[in-house]
């Protein structure tokens, strides 16, 4: 879950007299491993806690391991399965973030009836269910559509990073996802919070790229920036390569003359 929806269930959980208490687990680059899913649901079993799986990325695996959802890890593990609530949405794998079309799955029925009575403040139109529900019932153009995708990311992913190393930026290894981290040290004055947001501010007003500071994600280390790679076509890919190697050009030039 995001850091806004956090805070908006601590402060309504405050009105009620209840206290709420999160812990976002996810890879900053990567699907979660097998493994990791199967310790987190033993954990939440063993502590009655609940677990919300945000599957939102769940088609963006362009490369091995692919996805696991959680429904697979409980067929593995006894547990408590009231406990197990799952949020899916269209905009992401199927690319239709206008449409505004979510999903929540859960084998609680109080949660489910409850989520039944709150989606009334957000239906879906009748001529947007009827649109989606045509799509996902052709199997074959949803299956030829997620691995045209997978392949269409895989490529446009190992060509930006290639792009990225030619200039000297390293970037976490990944999967999956729209968006991978890219490794700014070499541009910072300093590994301080100051340093990391006054070059954010460069590439931003400056450089004219639209990128987010890892500070912003609450991030312990200050050098990762996150740059969403797949809502761009090839030439904008290469304008922006071009940018942020003019980017180094500069910023080398400068921490030379200071030092």
């Amino acid at each position: 879950m995001s850091r806004e929806i956090d805070n908006d269930l601590d402060v309504l959980g405050r009105r009620n007299g209840v206290q709420s208490n999160w812990q976002d687990v996810y890879e900053p680059s990567k699907l979660v491993a097998r493994e990791t899913l199967r310790i987190i649901v033993s954990f939440i079993n063993e502590k009655n806690i609940h677990l919300v799986a945000d599957e939102i990325y769940a088609a963006t695996a362009f490369n091995q391991p692919g996805f696991i959802s959680i429904p697979e890890i409980i067929e593995e593990i006894d547990c408590n399965h009231d406990l197990i609530h799952i949020f899916y949405s269209l905009s992401k794998d199927m690319g239709f973030p206008g449409f505004r079309v979510g999903i929540v799955y859960s084998y609680n029925d109080a949660m489910t009836s409850c989520a039944r009575k709150m989606s009334s403040f957000g239906l879906v139109s009748t001529q947007t269910q009827h649109m989606i529900a045509s799509m996902l019932l052709d199997d074959i153009f949803v299956e030829k559509f997620i691995a045209k995708s997978a392949e269409r990311l895989a490529k446009r992913h190992e060509l930006f990073t290639k792009g990225l190393a030619q200039v000297g930026i390293g970037s976490l290894k990944s999967n999956a996802w729209l968006f991978f981290w890219m490794d700014l040290r070499r541009l910072l004055e300093d590994s301080t919070f100051e340093s990391e947001m006054a070059l954010w501010r460069v590439i931003i007003h400056d450089v004219k790229l639209n990128v987010s500071p890892g500070s912003s994600f609450h991030c312990s280390e200050l050098r990762w920036f996150k740059v969403c790679f797949a809502n761009m076509d090839d030439e904008t890919m290469r304008v922006a390569l071009r940018r942020i190697q003019r980017l180094c050009d500069c910023q080398d030039a400068m921490l030379a003359k200071q030092s």
